[in-house]
């Protein structure tokens, strides 16, 4: 059994401490036979990170690849890391509120950089990674393992455990960086994506964990309580009814210049994990989080009239006209009304002075009406683009028929060539190829030929070739940015790449129902229907579009396609559910796809085989065995196999008798 340490770390200085910790980590494993406790060798990591961070040793602990050869790399997380829902005001968080029972955790919210942390079931980290676009991030670990409020190694039992935070930079030390960077948090991006691990550690970043992912832990409290207790840093927080939210969040308020790091806002985030799995999550953000942001700058203004656009949807949206007045440094004459809705809540009058915020910031949004004017503003009841009715939804109003209104589809054309990357389409140029009957729909940006152009004003021929050459340029489209490209509610870059990366096909999406999609992590119900339904209905466009454009194949489905020449596992997929007893799964999901195999995340139709982890102490049944379940019932060529039996196939695959 590991003796206590005989020694202070205090006492020792640099050279002495990283031959002690090299001794050690090669007792620990090499020789699988440690003198002292994981704590004590804690105390000598954590001694030496604070007198030379950018000590090489701590770049070499545990086995493996060293971090800094892998900078850089693309990591997919394995949950994604989404964007937290944001509000500007009371009522607004009121409305939150009352989603939901029992406490919230309020909390500042750093204004940093979000990161992953991975520790293996030695519990040493292993991987740090950018959030990303929140599906894929940066390999950073060379240098989070710089930052001396991250632990090398924490004990939360034999688990892999996922850690969430921000990497930040204290004031006090941004102080002497300030002549020569505008803000910490810029400095904060720059410092941890620095390629050489001695030059992030220059910056002396700090870091304040958020969430832990991998334990039973029942409530946030405890969860922040053991990350305290494997050594992050913790700060002040509050756990108060839900009633008192509004109220805490004014006390962080007001105590934000006494913080010695920035904060943009506070996080609320409802306290029991059950209520939380309950609200579940949108594709862009968690129900059972939100971030209060701190307003802008506020002025009182004249509304003079409310202008209104069409989405390419059809939505009819209110714009505020207003007297120019000052905010944030930018003098504003236009605000958001958000919806029709709004307009009758607040009661707007033409000539009413209203009191106006950049939100953020950043978005100038009228609050509320100081004083009434004397004209009500009227809703449109006919489209302010084609004359078309209008119909209402909620508070919400939409011409009645999209597919013959200008700006709709005008909409929809911008839309398409911006995520597609057509260049040189502007307002202006689509304006013009639509009065012209050219272009009315996405397809017919591919039949352009130069004659077209040159016929418009201000067009040559070299601009016309231009043009057509970039068009020509784009007539092969990755299937995410296909799917994109649709305008589809729902359908934007999350849950695009995860419908291309899980079914790789076109007609896989397509042929998927609401309850299959739904079954998704981070999906959910109302928005699988909302996509389901859309991609039906824009099946004409679908089948328009590929008359002249051809998806690329998946990235993923390319690379399997390479490793499986000759794969005995070619054509099969294994999905992975439940803690796995004698195989980390990611490195199971390896040696399906060595083998020529594909290891998606989630459970559909294509899955051929689905593994339940041996180490199930609970016995409940996961979300995915209950989705393969209803599968097979509805006669899904899929198998629920254990671990074991996983096991035993890939050892007579991978060491075959004679």
């Amino acid at each position: 059994m590991p003796a206590p340490l005989d020694l202070d770390p205090a006492a020792l200085d640099a050279p002495a401490l990283e031959a002690l910790i090299r001794h050690h980590n090669h007792l620990y494993w090499d020789r699988h036979a440690p003198e002292i406790s994981d704590t004590d060798y804690d105390r000598l990591v954590r001694r030496l990170q604070e007198l030379d961070p950018t000590s090489t040793l701590l770049q070499e602990l545990g086995p493996g690849k060293a971090p800094q050869d892998r900078y850089g790399a693309p990591v997919r997380h394995k949950r994604p890391m989404l964007s937290l829902d944001k509000c500007y005001g009371d009522d607004e968080l009121r409305e939150w509120t009352a989603t939901f029972t029992g406490d919230v955790v309020v909390s500042p919210k750093f204004d940093g950089l979000a990161c992953s942390l991975w520790f293996n079931e030695q519990g040493e980290l292993y991987l740090g990674a950018t959030r990303g676009d929140g599906l894929e991030g940066d390999d950073i670990t060379a240098n989070v393992r710089t930052v001396t409020d991250i632990p090398l190694k924490i004990d939360l039992g034999p688990r892999e455990v996922e850690i969430r935070g921000e990497v930040f930079m204290r004031l006090s030390t941004f102080s002497a960086f300030k002549e020569k960077f505008a803000n910490p948090r810029n400095l904060t991006a720059g410092a941890i994506k620095q390629k050489d691990p001695k030059k992030c550690a220059a910056y002396r970043l700090s870091f304040a964990a958020y969430d832990l992912l991998g334990t039973e832990a029942r409530t946030e409290q405890e969860k922040l309580d053991l990350l305290h207790r494997v050594g992050f840093q913790t700060y002040e927080r509050r756990v108060v009814p839900r009633e008192k939210a509004v109220d805490t969040y004014r006390e962080f308020a007001e105590k934000r210049p006494t913080f010695d790091f920035e904060i943009d806002g506070v996080v609320l985030k409802v306290d029991r994990v059950a209520e939380q799995e309950r609200l579940g999550l949108t594709a862009h953000h968690p129900r059972y989080a939100i971030a209060y942001k701190f307003q802008g700058d506020s002025g009182t203004t004249k509304l003079r009239s409310v202008e209104w656009s069409v989405a390419r949807t059809g939505a009819i949206t209110p714009v505020a006209l207003i007297d120019p007045v000052m905010l944030s440094g930018a003098l504003v004459s236009r605000a958001s009304l958000h919806h029709p809705g709004y307009i009758t809540k607040l009661g707007l009058t033409r000539d009413a002075e209203v009191l106006v915020t950049r939100r953020g910031g950043v978005i100038p949004n009228v609050e509320h009406v100081v004083k009434p004017g004397a004209e009500p503003i009227e809703l449109p009841s006919r489209c302010p683009s084609c004359g078309n009715e209008v119909r209402p939804k909620d508070d919400f109003l939409f011409c009645a028929d999209p597919s013959r209104c200008r700006a709709a589809r005008l909409g929809q054309l911008a839309h398409f060539v911006s995520v597609a990357d057509i260049q040189g389409f502007g307002d202006r140029m689509l304006g013009e190829l639509y009065d012209r009957g050219l272009a009315r729909s996405p397809a017919d940006l591919y039949k352009l030929l130069p004659q077209d152009l040159l016929a418009i004003e201000r067009v040559g021929d070299r601009l016309a070739s231009k043009l057509i050459n970039e068009v020509e340029a784009h007539r092969s489209l990755p299937l995410e940015v296909f799917l994109r490209s649709l305008g589809i509610d729902e359908l934007g870059k999350h849950v695009s790449k995860i419908l291309a990366s899980e079914y790789r096909t076109l007609d896989a999406i397509l042929n998927l129902s609401a309850a299959e999609l739904a079954s998704i992590h981070s999906i959910g119900e109302v928005i699988a229907r909302s996509v389901t339904e859309g991609l039906q209905g824009a099946r004409p466009l679908i089948d328009e579009l590929l008359r002249f454009v051809t998806l690329q194949p998946v990235a993923e489905a390319q690379e399997s396609a390479r490793s499986a020449q000759g794969g005995p596992l070619s054509g099969e997929s294994f999905v992975f559910t439940g803690k796995m007893a004698k195989l980390e799964r990611k490195a199971a999901q390896q040696k399906v796809e060595a083998l020529g195999g594909t290891a998606p995340d989630a459970v559909s139709k294509n899955t051929t085989y689905l593994v339940v982890g041996d180490d199930k102490s609970d016995g409940k049944k996961s979300t995915k065995e209950k989705t393969a379940e209803k599968l097979i019932a509805a006669g899904a060529a899929l198998k629920i196999v254990s671990e074991s039996d996983f096991l035993a196939r890939i050892e007579a695959l991978e060491h075959p008798a004679p």
